[in-house]
């Protein structure tokens, strides 16, 4: 029998895991706006739609909760899905701040289900092409990555609840520099030392529109990270460095160019590397990757990687980063951090 799953947030990332379920069956829909969650709800042919996300939880029948609120009720739904007996799949940051993320994490200890945070970037073909060959060791011992992601925003953008600090608690760096500082720690590891600084530079909003980071793990390989929606062609870039070669990353495909992976392999005589590049212009299947690892996790009883832990260590750079910024920006809003 397939999974029962109930979508809380019917908005854009709502629908696309609605079309990601990898076989689950979507049978409720919550959303505050009526129409969205009817939308979503027909697509599913006979999926229920509701505006009141706990009586979609509170169901009998959902075995997995899909949390895709904005960043301000996404801590409080998957807690409440977690002590109602859910496993539960919540989109990234999974909260605005640490101390709101470690109630999360309380719930999940205390009431046993299962929670994976949504860092999607990880099932994209190209990353998992390049985690596949730095784990053969095609490159050698990691050195250090260079990662930048952006976009430019649009008309309105510094108007819209990313530049609300209440609803996302914080700009650029919590929302796409968030994925750039999970894929570092993803490659390198834990990153102890942190030095960074998130800036205001062009909209006209409470929130970082840039970020600038210098990530260090205990052995002293480093990332260095910029995140922008001043990047006005978006852009992604990871370029992964070894002491015998280079893995880059880029595009995600849409509006960020056809995804690809190129190696660079150094020879012996050094000079110019082998070059062996991999292109994937299909259509983004990184969601329905992602849910069908979780649908394994559940199945299995696994504990879901990434987790909660991860999105901790994602969170707790974040913050170090505003603190280093001199922006505490729930506590700007007289907020608890």
């Amino acid at each position: 029998m397939s999974e029962r799953v109930a979508i809380i947030g019917c908005g854009l990332i709502g629908a696309k895991r609605a079309a990601a379920l990898s076989g689950a069956r979507l049978i409720a829909c919550a959303d505050l706006e009526p129409h969205r969650a009817e939308v979503l709800a027909r697509t599913a042919g006979g999926a229920e739609a509701v505006t009141e996300w706990r009586t979609a939880i509170d169901r009998a029948d959902v075995d997995i909760v899909v949390v895709a609120t904005t960043n301000d009720a996404l801590a409080a739904i998957a807690r409440f899905a977690l002590e109602a007996g859910k496993h539960v799949l919540v989109e990234k940051p999974v909260a605005r701040s640490v101390a709101e993320l470690d109630t999360v994490a309380e719930a999940a200890k205390s009431h046993g289900g299962l929670l994976r945070v949504a860092f999607n970037h990880r099932y994209h073909p190209a990353l998992l092409k390049a985690r596949e060959l730095v784990d053969a060791g095609a490159i050698g011992p990691l050195m250090f990555v260079r990662g930048r992601y952006g976009h430019g925003g649009r008309v309105g953008y510094d108007r819209e609840w990313r530049a609300d600090p209440a609803r996302s608690g914080g700009g650029e760096l919590i929302d796409q520099g968030i994925h750039l500082i999970d894929l570092s720690r993803w490659f390198l590891g834990d990153f102890p030392h942190v030095t960074g600084f998130a800036d205001t530079c062009f909209w006209d909003m409470p929130v970082d529109d840039n970020a600038f980071l210098i990530l260090r793990t205990s052995a002293r390989q480093t990332a260095f990270l910029h995140a922008s929606c001043t990047e006005w062609k978006n852009l992604f870039s990871l370029e992964i460095y070894g002491r015998t070669g280079k893995l880059h990353v880029e595009g995600l495909g849409g509006s960020y160019g056809v995804e690809r992976i190129t190696f660079y392999r150094m020879l012996p005589a050094m000079g110019p590397p082998e070059t062996t590049a991999w292109e994937y212009p299909r259509a983004d299947d990184s969601w329905s990757r992602e849910f069908a690892a979780f649908l394994d996790d559940v199945r299995q009883g696994r504990p879901p990687s990434p987790g909660l832990p991860d999105a901790r260590a994602a969170l707790d750079i974040v913050e170090e980063v505003h603190r280093q910024s001199g922006r505490q920006f729930l506590a700007e809003q007289g907020l608890p951090r």
